[in-house]
């Protein structure tokens, strides 16, 4: 058996790593581009109306780049490695989503039991 083994879209070491083709990052970059284009296009022109919905949609977008951008330039797949890459990604994704939830829980409570904030009359009832 040779040192290389070929795929179609994906250039393959007997070790598992992944390398593109120019085709693989020519369709990672417009993808990418395209997918840049459109939630500028949504913020600027206000098609959607909404504020919520042009933020949704401008969220939803940004997962689709991140999974793009995985897919295309970090060749994330469950091939590669042996899957190890991505369970260590989604590993990193669950233990992210939870400091990220827990961070957003902490500073709302921590809201919700601040002191009121000071009016003027407060302010020139002080000594």
């Amino acid at each position: 058996m040779s040192a290389h083994s070929h795929d179609a879209a994906v250039h393959r070491h007997e070790s598992g790593e992944a390398h593109g083709t120019v085709g693989g990052y020519v369709t990672g970059f417009l993808l990418s581009a395209i997918l840049t284009v459109i939630p500028f296009w949504l913020v600027m022109s206000g098609a959607l109306g909404s504020t919520t919905l042009t933020a949704i949609a401008v969220l939803g977008l940004g997962v689709a780049q991140i999974v793009v951008q995985m897919v295309y330039f970090l060749h994330m797949s469950r091939r590669s490695e042996g899957g190890w890459t991505l369970m260590a990604f989604v590993f990193t994704a669950i233990i992210i989503f939870i400091a990220v939830i827990g961070s957003i829980w902490v500073m709302n409570h921590l809201h919700d039991h601040m002191m009121p904030e000071m009016t003027a009359e407060d302010a020139r009832a002080l000594p």
